[in-house]
Order: structure tokens, then C-alpha cells, then sequence
């Protein structure tokens, strides 16, 4: 049986303008394993927003994808790379050229990428 590699969304939002919000629902209509961490409480596609300021520790996390802004990203640093992640995505708008570095140095790949338009062009493995 194959695993389902997970997705780690952090920047997700209740709102439904959001991207945090649309990359969710869009990685939900493709069948793909998701866990929404943000700031705001609410549900995405019946699944629990977890709460971002607690710092939870996921297992087994292939990408991450950001929805947050280079300057709230630096909280939360630290925190993403003890996941031992894959890859993560820097959706437009959260490139993080020293965020980026420190993470290609711990052997994680970094994608300066759109994750809608993986998901839509079929390039999100």
C-alpha cells in the first residue's frame, strides 16, 4: 500500500479568499493528505485549523507550503525545520532568500514555486 505523503499548510485561514484557505480546499478535491496550521480558528474542508502559536510536531511531513509572509515567518522557523520536511513551497509573496538558504542546508529542497499551479498542472508529486 502506498503512503499518502502529507502536506503541512502553515498560513491557513478560515477565510475563503485566502490562498492558505484555497490551497487546502484544492489539495482536498486532488485527494492529498493536508494538516491546516494557522493563526485564525475555523475549518477548511471539514478538517480543524490546528492552532500555529502552539508549536505542534507533526510526523512523517513531505511538504510544507506557506502562506505566511517573510517577516512572520521567522517565528516560526525553527519550528518547521524540526519537521525534517522534504521540500517546501514558497508560494509567491513568502520567498525567504535566508529561510531558504538555511533550509537547503539542512538537505531540505526549496521550491520558489505556486502551489495552485502545481496542483493544476499536475506537477504536485
Amino acid at each position: 500500500m502506498k503512503i499518502q505523503k502529507k502536506t503541512l499548510i502553515i498560513g491557513a485561514s478560515p477565510n475563503p479568499s485566502r490562498y492558505g484557505n484555497i490551497a487546502a480546499l484544492r489539495l482536498h478535491d486532488a485527494g492529498k493528505s493536508f494538516i491546516p496550521v494557522g493563526i485564525k480558528p475555523g475549518f477548511i474542508a471539514g478538517k480543524k485549523i490546528e492552532d500555529l502559536s502552539v508549536f505542534k510536531k507533526y510526523d512523517e511531513i513531505d511538504t510544507v507550503t506557506l502562506y505566511l509572509n517573510p517577516k512572520n515567518q521567522l517565528a516560526y522557523e525553527n519550528y518547521i525545520l524540526s519537521m525534517k520536511p522534504k521540500r517546501i513551497i514558497f508560494n509567491p509573496g513568502t520567498e525567504n532568500p535566508k529561510f531558504m538558504d538555511r533550509a537547503q542546508n539542512e538537505g531540505i529542497e526549496v521550491l520558489q514555486a505556486c502551489t495552485l499551479i502545481m496542483l493544476a498542472s499536475n506537477t504536485y508529486d
